[in-house]
């Protein structure tokens, strides 16, 4: 064999030797609601932070709480990045050994209402729409109703899903959907579908924790390895994400992201104010 023969399938050898090597990544499942809320696993997922840190992410969108609540404690899937006050429920309510192990943001929500509603007294007898009755964002639509005279009874409670299948009842079921919680990019759809928006909920109540990272304890026992790497990856996309210098990238992302949702293919004018006002209010994971 000539020596530039040899040298070749030497090169060969030692780079196919080292491709064997490279360790494989850790897989995992996270689910979460579509929305601005997962901004940060966007930018980690575009500036490819989850392989750096050895992760492989499957993100899989959840119609609703009850389908995120009982896949995380089943075991489908290993993280949860959703309002915080499911793992509450979780611990309370199934006894499930749920917990908190990052934050996230106030969830940029607002409270639409039908356009002939001019206060929130106008909502008495009337029906609200929420995800679930009895966690996130229901429990702080009924505290910004009690705050302004409305106690449970004084309206009807209806529980529909996610925030696109409230925003679904709120325009094609308008008699039976006179008020939800909407977050972006839905509240543009919901202003062009001719709602009223009656403020946000951080205003109408203060400070408010919406989402976080949640996981099985016994699972975050077993691979807090992974965990670690995985919150690491989070936390530096969300650093992409609200840096001045990757505003115009940033923008695009979400316009990206946002197409396979089940919304109109251009992205709002909006999309550039969120960027540079919006996620300014919570800038650490």
């Amino acid at each position: 064999m000539r020596p530039t023969i040899m040298i070749g399938a030497l090169a060969c050898a030692a780079m196919l030797g080292m491709m064997s090597a490279a360790p494989a990544q850790t897989a995992l499942k996270v689910i979460v609601f579509p929305g601005l809320s997962n901004f940060s696993i966007y930018a980690a997922q575009h500036k490819n932070l989850f392989a750096k840190h050895g992760l492989a992410i499957e993100l899989i969108y959840t119609p609703n709480s009850t389908v995120l609540r009982e896949g995380l404690a089943k075991g489908d899937y290993q993280i949860a990045q959703a309002g915080v006050d499911n793992s509450v429920a979780m611990v309370e309510l199934a006894k499930a050994d749920a917990i908190i192990v990052a934050g996230g943001d106030n969830g940029f929500n607002h409270i639409f209402v039908q356009p002939e509603v001019n206060a929130y007294a106008d909502l008495r007898g009337k029906t609200v729409v929420v995800d679930a009755p009895n966690t996130a964002f229901a429990l702080l639509l009924y505290k910004v109703l009690k705050d302004n005279g409305l106690n449970k009874g004084d309206y009807v409670v209806k529980p529909v899903g996610a925030t696109i299948a409230r925003l679904e009842a709120m325009t094609k079921d308008k008699a039976n959907a006179t008020a939800g919680v909407l977050n972006p990019p839905f509240t543009f759809l919901a202003r062009d579908a001719g709602l009223k928006d009656m403020g946000a909920t951080a205003k109408a109540i203060g400070a408010y924790q919406s989402d976080g990272v949640v996981v099985m304890r016994d699972w975050a026992k077993a691979n807090s390895d992974a965990l670690v790497r995985y919150i690491s990856a989070l936390i530096e996309g969300r650093r992409w994400a609200l840096d001045p210098a990757n505003k115009e990238q940033a923008v695009a992302l979400l316009a990206e992201r946002r197409k396979p949702m089940p919304l109109r293919p251009t992205p709002p004018k909006a999309w550039p104010r969120m960027h540079s006002s919006t996620w300014r209010v919570s800038g650490t994971c």
